[in-house]
């Protein structure tokens, strides 16, 4: 795909954060872009609006795609509405941040559901039509935690794992079919989750981590994407790891 200009893009979760990032960045080459949300319906729909002023065309959809049958009626209504998909950005997720010995089976299963089933749900819903139209795209939002673990992440760095794991196996079913399908493991990024960091655990525990010195932003995410959308036809399977060096 050397081009977005008139292609479908969907990208879940993208009512803030990562996903509005990569929504916007998705929209500015051209591609219509499905903001999906589960609960940020306001931010969804200002967004919607930013994009539409700068001549872009995007529309909210809502769906709560750790739920199976939503996920599955998010993809049915934008093949109904485009006749298309092109690009399948998973990038749903939430983190609760407990040690083992205080987390509850309850709060492990829902950030799995969130975090990784999510990603199956859609990819199962969107498969026959990647398959016929013999092309496509899926991008997995991953995390450094899934590959390196992090003190109190056990159900989110597990999650995240699995999305590794899961984008791989993908991309050896659908290779034949032309379609990529490739995961980005971004590292400590300005978003909601962490501004609930306490700025001085931020400077004296994360900072000092990161080889660069500094947090990314949603943006260097959005462009990564775009990257693996136009420019990755012969990269699938892969990890892009976009963390400033904090895991090697």
């Amino acid at each position: 795909m050397s081009s977005l200009e008139g292609s479908v893009a969907v990208v879940t979760g993208a009512g803030r954060g990562l996903g509005r990032a990569i929504a916007e960045e998705l929209a500015s080459g051209g591609a219509r872009v499905v903001v999906n949300y589960s609960r940020s319906k306001e931010p969804a729909e200002e967004l919607v609006e930013k994009l539409a002023e700068r001549g872009h065309e995007a529309i909210a959809m809502q769906a709560d795609v750790s739920d199976k049958e939503q996920a599955s009626r998010l993809i049915g209504d934008v093949l109904e509405r485009f006749g298309r998909l092109d690009i399948l950005v998973n990038n749903a997720g939430i983190n609760i941040d407990k040690t083992m010995k205080k987390l509850e089976m309850e709060e492990w299963d829902k950030v799995v559901q969130v975090d990784l089933n999510s990603c199956y749900y859609t990819v199962k819903a969107a498969l026959p039509h990647f398959m016929e139209q013999s092309s496509g795209k899926i991008i997995n939002i991953s995390s450094f935690v899934g590959q390196m673990g992090n003190f109190g992440q056990a159900n989110y760095a597990a999650a995240k794992a699995g999305i590794i794991g899961f984008t791989k196996t993908a991309a050896l079913e659908l290779a034949r079919y032309n379609v990529t399908v490739n995961a980005i493991c971004p590292g400590f990024v300005q978003t909601d989750m962490l501004a609930g960091v306490p700025e001085n655990v931020v400077n004296e525990r994360i900072l000092p981590r990161i080889p660069l010195g500094r947090v990314g932003t949603p943006q260097e995410i959005g462009k990564a994407v775009r990257y693996l959308v136009v420019d990755g036809d012969y990269i699938t399977g892969q990890t892009l790891n976009i963390n400033g060096g904090i895991y090697m």
